[in-house]
């Protein structure tokens, strides 16, 4: 039996997803699954053949990946929000053997092995006699997920449908998400975090709820019996300033806040209004989750909770965090060739630096590629950023490295400020000397009202600042 079918078996009549215009219980989606299926079936897709889908969240996305895990076809979405291109390098390199898109959110792809999702619904509603053999290998490649690219060029993650069973049990086992729950898909299909979402709905039995993937989440909220949400924290700060944003997120049992780290001024006002944090580190390679939060925060915290079931973690002795278990990805796809990108021992190391109490509580002090050398001292970005934070006015902040002469780098900031920030720059060095040195602390300081972020996610491109900056401050 399939993952759907088995949760359908198991579910029933539960609702699985939540749309603005219908609810689909387990059953329906078994159905509705199937046929794709068998029309993708039909188009001659089987197991192990890669299937591209250039397209934004949507439930026929969700009815779609479903399909591909049912006969054993491996889903590579794309970030839609890519330079064309982009996109068309992606697919070059992937060279799926079926690319369906939304011409609405893409463009028009050229190619003979592309179909159009409006084609697709087409060849869907004519297939009335076509059967698919269900894929019941829990070893084989499930997914392609792109890395968000935080650094570096994006590369193609593979995973098992192993990895994703386990990614989502181990999350389960901290964090339960059953029948009566609904989970709102605010993370894209074509990141993990995302993508990891169906599998907590297929095994958890809890719904998913999906709306228009630009319709903003202070409008989505509202719409749906909405439980648990997962955010990066320029979203949860972006709501908090919304009109009614606070007052939705009070009602959720669970804001599992993660993709980057959150400052203290934003967890302690998260915390005063009485939400329900939790905190989680994770990454592409592991599935999603790696470590999260034993239940709501009480106080701001730099760690990011325990670490889940079917993951190991050890932190090397240059304090690199490295991983392995059931959850860790086949590799990455280069052309026709799988790199495992383990070392002898097995782990993978993630290039995050962190330390890990006795008790197993992991915390993340930034990447070992944002750290550079000052005077002989290693500096973490994210520290100086964590302390700039806590500065009353500065909202959020982000430091580069600049070249100088005397210590071969120092550190510069970009910050945004509340409207009530009235504090010059110099009295800003000194505020920042006084937590964290004269080394540390930052020789200009740069306001913006907003953010350059990675194509298609809510993450600050640190790369495209670090590339601005051509010359000495």
């Amino acid at each position: 039996m399939d993952i759907v079918s088995a949760a359908s078996k198991r579910f029933g009549d539960s609702p699985a997803l939540f749309t603005p215009e219908k609810r689909l219980s387990f059953q329906e989606c078994d159905l509705q699954s199937a046929h794709i299926a068998a029309t993708l079936a039909a188009l001659g897709i089987g197991p192990g053949d890669v299937v591209a889908v250039v397209a934004p969240n949507s439930p026929e996305l969700l009815l779609l990946l479903m399909a591909l895990l049912r006969i054993g076809a491996v889903a590579a979405p794309v970030n839609h929000r890519f330079p064309s291109n982009h996109i068309y390098g992606v697919l070059d390199r992937l060279n799926p053997a079926l690319t369906l898109f939304d011409p609405e959110a893409c463009p028009e792809l050229g190619t003979e092995k592309a179909v159009s999702f409006e084609m697709f619904a087409n060849l869907n509603r004519a297939n009335t006699t076509s059967a698919f053999i269900p894929a019941t290998d829990i070893g084989r490649p499930a997914s392609i997920i792109h890395t968000s690219a935080s650094s570096g060029k994006p590369k193609a993650a593979m995973h098992s449908l192993s990895n994703h069973w386990h990614s989502a049990m181990g999350s389960a086992e901290n964090l339960p998400f059953g029948p009566g729950d609904c989970w709102l898909l605010s993370l894209p299909l074509y990141h993990t975090g995302g993508y990891a979402m169906l599998f907590k709905c297929l095994l958890g039995g809890g719904a998913l709820a999906t709306a228009g993937a630009s319709t903003p989440l202070e409008t989505v909220l509202p719409s749906f019996p909405v439980t648990h949400l997962s955010l990066v924290p320029t979203q949860l700060y972006r709501l908090l300033r919304s009109a009614n944003g606070e007052e939705l997120l009070k009602r959720l049992k669970v804001i599992l806040l993660g993709g980057s780290a959150a400052n203290q001024a934003l967890l302690q006002e998260a915390i005063d209004a009485g939400l329900s944090i939790c905190l989680t580190y994770g990454s592409t390679e592991m599935g999603s989750q790696v470590s999260t939060s034993c239940g709501p925060i009480a106080s701001p915290t730099r760690d990011s909770g325990n670490v889940l079931p079917f993951r190991e973690v050890s932190i090397s002795p240059e304090g690199e965090i490295l991983v392995k278990g059931p959850c860790l990805f086949m590799g990455y796809l280069q052309g026709t060739r799988l790199n495992t990108a383990r070392d002898a021992k097995g782990w993978f190391h993630t290039g995050d630096v962190g330390t890990m109490s006795e008790n197993g509580t992991l915390t993340v002090l930034g990447r070992r590629d944002n750290m550079f050398i000052s005077g002989g001292e290693n500096i973490h970005p994210e520290e100086i950023e964590d302390a700039l934070t806590a500065i009353e006015g500065i909202e959020e902040a982000l430091v580069v490295p600049v070249a100088d002469k005397e210590y071969g780098m120092r550190p510069m900031a970009w910050i945004r400020v509340s409207g009530r920030c009235t504090t010059d720059d110099a009295a800003l060095a000194s505020l920042a000397t006084a937590s964290l040195g004269g080394l540390k602390t930052p020789v200009a300081f740069r306001r913006i009202s907003a953010w350059t972020t990675i194509a298609g996610s809510a993450k600050i491109d640190r790369g495209w600042y670090l590339k601005s900056v051509t010359r000495d401050p």
